[in-house]
């Protein structure tokens, strides 16, 4: 039996996967400054039998309020879109983006808190595989249908709430987002500048080299310093709402570290509610 992708898969490799029948590849692709940008770059090439997969539209709910900029998902909602992908909980997912990885980590959380382990993101993603001037193609496949009833681990996704308890008890919330957001220092996005009071910064560019993942090693050190004494499972990693912190969730599990959760809501969710603390400076 084929030994499953969990974390990363690299270019060469999936390339040689691409006949698989068990195989499902979605593209990630967008942008927050031109949301359909991701679609229409899909439309003029992306990987043989590749499927589109929509940052707002199908890994977020934004019907819901109080979520932050991207409120995550209900299972069943989630569950019915993988299903019109023709996902099974057998199949091995694989997620690229043409960034640095960081919606294709979002889907891959998604999954992952669904109990699906037979997930990856194409460590390079877009960039890499056209480097290496590997195949594309255009149009799309036809999808079978599948349906499906799992249910996310809610262990693993924390709210305002659950968060401001967590540090309460002496957890350890580590935020992804670039070290002059975290301070205050300028806030492109968000209505307020700063951080949760509590909070540690890591921005989650620095778990790549060259525009791939370090490696294993690499990581674990980093993480196993950043952490201190705390358990991963002991860890709440957040970012602006709920996305580029997945990049975090990824790294640690690649690097041997799994079971951190998720701050859903993250920075957007967090300041929703005037009356939480807003902590600057480093």
């Amino acid at each position: 039996m084929t030994t499953p992708w969990t974390t990363l898969v690299d270019a060469g490799t999936l390339a040689g996967a691409l006949d698989r029948d068990d195989l499902v590849v979605l593209d990630c692709r967008f942008s927050l400054a031109a949301p359909e940008a991701g679609p229409a770059a899909y439309a003029a090439s992306h990987l043989p039998g590749a499927l589109y997969a929509h940052l707002d539209r199908d890994l977020s709910d934004h019907r819901k309020r109080g979520g932050g900029r991207h409120p995550w998902p209900d299972a069943a909602d989630f569950d019915a879109r993988l299903g019109d992908w023709g996902i099974t909980p057998d199949h091995q997912v694989v997620a690229y983006d043409d960034g640095d990885g960081a919606h294709a980590a979002r889907l891959w959380f998604l999954l992952r808190a669904l109990g699906h382990q037979r997930a990856a993101v194409l460590d390079g993603g877009w960039a890499r595989w056209m480097a290496l001037g590997l195949p594309t193609q255009t149009g799309v496949r036809d999808v079978t249908r599948v349906a499906r009833t799992e249910r996310f681990d809610g262990n693993r996704l924390l709210d305002a709430t659950q968060v401001q308890a967590h540090l309460a008890h002496g957890g350890m919330l580590v935020d992804a987002r670039a070290r002059e957001r975290f301070r205050g220092d300028v806030e492109p996005i968000d209505r307020v500048a700063g951080h949760v009071p509590g909070a540690v910064n890591r921005p989650y560019a620095d778990n790549l080299a060259g525009g791939r993942f370090k490696s294993r090693e690499q990581l674990a050190g980093e993480f196993r310093e950043l952490l201190g004494p705390h358990r991963a499972d002991d860890v709440v990693v957040m970012c602006g709402s709920g996305v580029t912190a997945c990049h975090h969730l990824l790294a640690m599990e690649h690097a041997g570290l799994p079971g951190a959760k998720l701050f859903t809501g993250s920075w957007s969710g967090w300041i929703e509610d005037p009356q939480r603390p807003v902590a600057t400076g480093p």
